[in-house]
């Protein structure tokens, strides 16, 4: 038998050592089998089972083989060990070595510890470093989760499960899948590492580091993330989701797809909200959908997209840009409604058709929702059109009027109509490209055909009042119309000069755990800490993740709001 060590007296101030020798409670019958157990003593069940005690732990079994030269044991059939009242194993063999604390448990191994159920075939249980592990299969349940993996340590300080290889969660509401993921059984959080997808009734979460509460589906990811949400797909450095409030939103490098009118959001910041069936964009902020299959790009400090899928409205806020390869130009807003087709370029507007400038007070471009083709545009009030002379280069083709009606034909600007106190400056040429003489013409209307985009034929509609002078006939300072401003310079030549310098120059937010490692017991202690403090509730200031707003922001809300940054 095994038996308690007894040592020296202890002195009154000492406080007693436990053994590091193995107890026997009940031995019931004891047998001895040399041949086959040289050196082990052999106890089988009575009409109670054979029961051990070692520091802190009970183990009971219908047979022991207990080596007592090496202190350890062999229990064999209808094991049970238990530490304390909350940790219970049960297995159909186990063999315990009483030096390292350290059993070997198989045959349909059940560990069971305040609420949680690990079942798996073969289970090492290290009592010193209370840890234990498997590398054949194993399944977890608790009051939220079943979860499988190849691979599994569970540490029961601070009661964390380190999945690897095949990790699955399932759930009632969603599924889980990862190659490497930590689960604290208290909080039910979950940090994913490597390829990882959420599967949720109403969206899709992929990504390679994050984190998720898996008690309310809201969580980020840090690395390769992508969400399919509401007909959009959301891509970026760090993008958080909450279920709850039906809020995503997204940090660097962020990539928003339209599913449905394949349209895209680029940006450095956006928020998705799903009950507005809105977007949110801003920092270099920029709009790209397909028009006359070329992209047309739209870019403002903000971007904000709402509606249900066929009724869109994109708005563009402050130093709002556009360009195509045949079409450009800037104003302060843009509004775009996908119902109508009209795209509105709202004060100050200006816009370049390849070499022709328009001003106005307003300009209005029309799409054909049919073809997906430019089909007309609008000055309203102080219509004014202005091309460089590209052949003698002596001066500026002009026209102005109240209103000016574009028409487009086969993707190029083919009439173009001014009406109600027109005015018309224009350099005249033979085929040879020879100067005829520069034509100065007031009337009611006129009507304007181009061909190649540039001005082939004018003709003037109701009493026209004017000449056609010689160049040297007409000074230099009578050939600009009232009104006249050239801004060539500012001319949006590429997709590139839709930005400006301060887009160009922003600086991105720091996002933590990309480049670096991070404690992550330290950040789940920290994590569990603001959930009970009413201020802190949801809200985690070392990750940098805030509270998403109730409502989408208005146009006036354009200081992007930190969210998801980890």
């Amino acid at each position: 038998m095994i038996l308690l060590f007894l040592g020296p007296p202890c002195n009154a101030q000492e406080q007693p050592q436990e053994s590091k020798e193995i107890n026997i409670v009940h031995g019931a019958n004891f047998t001895k089998d040399e041949t086959k157990y040289p050196g082990a003593s052999i106890f089988s069940k009575d009409d109670r089972q054979v029961q051990f005690q070692h520091q802190g732990a009970d183990i009971w079994c219908d047979i022991a083989i207990v080596y007592s030269k090496e202190n350890r044991l062999k229990a064999i059939g209808n094991i049970r060990l238990e530490q304390g009242d909350s940790i219970q194993m049960t297995s159909g063999k186990i063999d315990y070595d009483g030096n390292t604390k350290l059993a070997r448990a198989w045959e349909n191994v059940v560990l069971t510890n305040t609420g949680m159920t690990l079942k798996t075939d073969t289970l090492k249980l290290d009592r010193e470093k209370q840890e234990a592990f498997y590398n054949s299969g194993g399944t977890v349940i608790d009051s939220a989760n079943t979860l499988t993996s190849k691979i599994g340590t569970y540490f029961m300080v601070p009661k964390k499960f380190q999945f690897l290889d095949s990790v699955h969660i399932e759930n009632p509401e969603y599924t889980m899948d990862s190659e490497q993921l930590d689960y604290y059984k208290t909080s039910k959080n979950a940090y994913m590492y490597g390829p990882s997808t959420i599967t949720g009734e109403t969206y899709k979460i992929y990504c390679e580091r994050g984190f998720y509460d898996t008690k309310i589906e809201s969580g980020y990811g840090i690395k390769n993330t992508r969400i399919d949400y509401n007909n959009r797909i959301i891509e970026g450095d760090s993008v958080f989701f909450d279920k709850r409030t039906e809020f995503a939103s997204a940090t660097n490098h962020i990539k928003v797809t339209d599913t449905i009118n394949k349209g895209v959001i680029r940006a450095h910041y956006a928020e998705v909200f799903k009950a507005q069936d809105s977007v949110f964009a801003t920092k270099r902020a920029v709009s790209i959908s397909v028009v006359e299959n070329d992209s047309l790009y739209m870019h403002g400090d903000t971007l904000m997209i709402t509606g249900k899928p066929e009724e869109r409205v994109l708005r563009a806020f402050h130093n709002a840009k556009f360009y195509k390869k045949d079409l450009s130009g800037k104003c302060d807003s843009i509004r775009y409604d996908q119902q109508s087709g009209v795209t509105q370029l709202i004060k100050r507007p200006i816009i370049w058709n390849v070499e022709n400038q328009m001003t106005g007070d307003s300009i209005h471009l029309i799409l054909d929702k049919e073809t997906e083709k430019m089909d007309s545009l609008k000055v309203i009030n102080n219509a004014f059109i202005i091309s460089y002379d590209t052949i003698g280069k002596k001066g500026y083709n002009q026209a102005k009027g109240i209103n000016l009606y574009g028409k487009f034909e086969d993707n190029a600007l083919k009439t173009i109509d001014l009406v109600k106190n027109t005015e018309v400056i224009y350099f005249m040429y033979n085929d040879d490209d020879e100067l005829v003489g520069i034509d100065k013409t007031q009337c009611s209307a006129i009507r304007m055909t181009m061909a190649n985009n540039d001005i082939e034929n004018i003709t003037f509609i109701t009493n026209p009042d004017g000449d056609i002078f010689p160049e040297k006939d007409l000074p230099v300072e009578a050939r600009k119309l009232k009104g006249f401003i050239w801004r060539g310079d500012e001319r949006i030549r590429t997709k590139d000069d839709i930005f400006d310098d301060d887009d160009n120059n922003i600086q991105l937010v720091k996002i933590r755990g990309i480049d670096h490692p991070i404690d992550i017991d330290a950040e789940e202690e920290e994590r569990q800490n603001n959930e009970g403090d009413p201020v802190n509730k949801n809200t985690n200031p070392k990750s940098q993740t805030t509270n998403p707003p109730k409502n989408p922001p208005s146009k006036k809300d354009t200081k992007p709001k930190k969210a998801s940054v980890k």
